[in-house]
């Protein structure tokens, strides 16, 4: 029986999301979805138990490590275990709604999926960070061993605790995420740029415009573009 708190938290994001005018699937992949990703084959021969494997997203990269027999360990955002210790629901593949509801929540599940769930039709890097990576690499065994000692809830951070931190813990023994530094890098850049001092007095002003003179929009004119000229 589906947790009521999980469904009311659902409904309230999906029609957020469609007021701005995103499509939300409810009930997991379409069925085209569905076909392509049954359809993709991945030889996993050529995976050895420890491997990390990577896989393309639309703004990031996606992490995994391989622990045989076409089994997959990784960090993923979810809201469900919050509500229900009920594992075969919580084993199904993780919704949209789930994910981003785990972001919002910080809660994620370190979980076990099939190549292909992992995956989901995108190719697949195998140790790839090994070239980047200052540390050497574990064997093998104690890569799959520490993953598997980690599966289960756990806390998430976009930025300091995500599927990158979770597999370099567990092959390079550091939990770093070099998406994450990248992302602190442009923002350090954008921050001391002193034209963002400008553009942010600019958008300040024209909500003064729009919305009136009150505090919601005065003090961010003020607050905002002082410090950005200060970290600046």
């Amino acid at each position: 029986m589906k947790n009521p708190m999980y469904e009311v938290a659902s409904l309230l994001l999906e029609k957020l999301l469609l007021l701005a005018n995103l499509k939300l699937c409810s009930v997991g992949p379409g069925a085209v979805e569905e076909e392509e990703k049954h359809a993709s084959y991945y030889d996993t021969t050529y995976f050895k138990r420890g491997d990390l494997l990577e896989v393309p997203r639309t703004l990031f990269f996606h992490f995994g490590i391989y622990l045989g027999d076409n089994r997959v360990a990784h960090l993923m955002p979810d809201i469900l275990p919050a509500f229900t210790d009920e594992q075969r629901q919580i084993q199904q593949v993780v919704t949209n709604k789930r994910l981003i509801l785990g972001v919002l929540a910080r809660m994620a599940s370190i979980r076990v999926d099939t190549v292909e769930d992992f995956a989901y039709g995108d190719s697949i890097l195998v140790n790839h960070m090994d070239e980047a990576f200052p540390n050497k690499a574990l064997c093998g065994e104690e890569v799959a061993r520490r993953a598997e000692k980690l599966v289960g809830a756990t806390a998430y951070s976009l930025l300091w605790n995500n599927c990158e931190h979770f597999v370099t813990y567990c092959r390079y023994g550091s939990a770093v995420s070099f998406q994450t530094d990248k992302f602190c890098e442009t923002v350090k850049m954008i921050i001391r740029d002193q034209r963002s001092v400008l553009a942010s007095a600019l958008l300040g002003l024209a909500s003064i415009v729009c919305l009136g003179l009150a505090p919601s929009t005065t003090l961010p004119t003020i607050i905002i573009p002082f410090f950005l000229w200060m970290a600046g």
